[in-house]
């Protein structure tokens, strides 16, 4: 039987709706090339690593993270719980209460993924108003730290303040109450530079992820906790230890801790990045510890621009080539999400109160992902290369030079030891001791309650709308907002994806356009023009 030249058109028209359907659903799995990932662990470094996942959640990977602290992520990345794990500290081999602290049989390597510095955040007001340009000496905050100044009119804080005295205000340090990377930096601090005041409080030589609990000290779970305590409406006379990104999204000021070079600084990501010139990273590709970090000499910079806490952090990231819980889909998420991580993310640390990885950690940091195709030889990551990474501590076509360091800006003269302290305080607010001094002629500090003058959140009631500022250039960070201390991740356009994907996505993109321009009135037609036929 011979069609009708109208039957024919019609069968035509509804094959190439159905071709555009059926090649629609075989390009759309682009994004099925990628599977769910899961990671645990530092709450460090989880206020970037939240924004890396919204960002890359755009093109396709789904990627979660709970920060219960860096000993957390370790202990559940060792027993297969979760396919990555972040933290501060490598392995020790053993904890504080002579448990493993091992990755036990599984394969792993360290991979650093951001650097940045630990922050001592605080609220002192007098006479209503927060102080904002506090400056402390490590020796200082030792002491406060392990019980030994209890007082903020103490005369070793006036010291350090060039003689501008605080009235009498208890103390009261804010610890972390679970296993953390954060605590273990700041204790390996004290016990290389202040070992007599650590450890005749601790009881022995070492670091600690479990800080001690004693006297006025409260203990909260995880940075954003630490950093709620500090900031709530109780918070008059705290101080406490979080990465410096938590008061910059909650506008709260941090002290401007005293450097080697004699001059009082902030963890800045130009301050960091600076510090960590002096870092030493085993280089041993054979060491189960390659790519870990050693800072003495971070913490004895002579520039005047180093921040003596600063640190990085690292990815623990499954090698095995039989891992339980690895497949080619998840190698696949993982090295993709690790390269925007490295590059591109790398550009939102400052604005986040991060500083990004030197060049040689991006480039060690490829040569690691590659372990996950020898692990998997199906797994692409073919087109990696430093010259086409956008990262803002190296330029394009001149590798040799951290940019980020060379541009840091030198402090200014009234943060040098004798000197100020300077009227410009951290943070968003412009008080500054000696007009918190000044409000307390009027108002005597010992008739102030605690926590007053802050707003039922906590926040500084003379702070900026819009979010947080860059504490340099004094740039808006357009892409944070509050959630419990940590800036909410804003979903943004990848620049890096994986090659190829973006000739898929762009196929995509038309294709479904041209489905729904055309495929609606296809239909119609055909309706009406079998309503005819009858």
């Amino acid at each position: 039987m011979t069609l009708s030249p109208l039957r024919t058109r019609n069968r035509l028209v509804l094959v190439l709706a159905a071709l555009t359907i059926v090649t629609l659903s075989s390009i759309r799995p682009a994004h099925a090339a990628y599977a769910q990932i899961e990671g645990s662990g530092s709450t460090w470094s989880e206020v970037i690593v939240q924004q890396w996942i919204a960002d890359v959640n755009a093109n396709g990977m789904k990627v979660t993270y709970n920060g219960g602290g860096s000993s957390q992520g370790r202990k559940a990345f060792a027993q297969h719980v979760t396919d990555f794990g972040i933290t501060e500290i490598p392995y020790q081999g053993k904890d504080e209460s002579g448990n493993a602290d091992t990755a036990g049989s599984r394969e792993f390597a360290y991979m650093p993924i951001i650097a940045g510095g630990t922050a001592f955040s605080y609220q002192i007001r007098v006479g209503g108003k927060l102080v904002k340009n506090l400056r402390l000496s490590g020796d200082t905050l030792s002491k406060i730290f392990t019980n030994q100044i209890t007082n903020w009119n103490h005369p070793a804080i006036a010291k350090d303040n060039n003689g501008r005295k605080l009235p009498s205000l208890k103390i009261i340090p804010v610890v972390r109450s679970d296993g953390s990377g954060t605590t273990a930096q700041f204790t390996r601090w004290m016990d290389a530079q202040h070992p007599k005041v650590w450890r005749g409080f601790f009881g022995t030589s070492g670091l600690t992820s479990y800080y001690p609990r004693r006297g006025d000290t409260i203990a909260a779970a995880g940075s954003d906790q630490v950093m709620n305590t500090i900031a709530g409406a109780a918070g008059n006379g705290t101080i406490g230890y979080v990465e410096y990104s938590y008061p910059v999204n909650k506008k709260f000021p941090v002290v401007k801790v005293l450097n080697e070079a004699g001059f009082f600084v902030e963890p800045t990501q130009y301050n960091v990045a600076v510090a960590l010139t002096r870092a030493r990273i085993n280089t041993d590709k054979g060491s189960q510890d390659y790519l870990t970090q050693i800072l003495d000499g971070v913490y004895n910079a002579k520039d005047p621009r180093a921040y003596p806490l600063s640190s990085y952090s690292y990815m623990l990231l499954p090698t095995g080539a039989s891992d339980r819980r690895m497949s080619t889909t998840k190698r696949q998420t993982l090295a993709d999400f690790m390269y925007y991580s490295l590059c591109e993310g790398q550009s939102k640390a400052g604005a986040y109160g991060y500083s990004p990885l030197p060049l040689n950690l991006v480039k060690a940091g490829f040569d690691q992902l590659k372990r996950l195709k020898n692990a998997d030889p199906k797994v692409e990551i073919a087109g990696r290369d430093v010259k086409s990474c956008n990262n803002p501590t190296f330029v394009a076509g001149d590798l040799t030079k951290n940019k980020l360091a060379e541009i840091a800006p030198k402090p200014a003269a009234c943060d040098k030891v004798g000197a100020g302290p300077c009227d410009g305080g951290t943070g968003s607010a412009p008080t500054t001791l000696e007009e918190a001094q000044k409000s307390s002629t009027d108002k005597a500090a010992s008739d102030t309650p605690a926590g007053a003058g802050t707003d039922p959140s906590g926040a500084v009631d003379t702070a900026p709308e819009g979010g947080a500022v860059d504490p340099v250039t004094g740039d808006a960070v357009q892409a944070s907002g509050q959630v419990g201390g940590s800036a909410q991740a804003v979903p943004v356009e990848l620049t890096s994806s994986r090659p190829g994907d973006s000739r898929v996505f762009g196929t995509v993109a038309v294709l479904e356009l041209l489905a729904i321009v055309l495929i609606p009135g296809i239909v119609a037609a055909l309706l009406r023009r079998r309503g005819d036929l009858r």
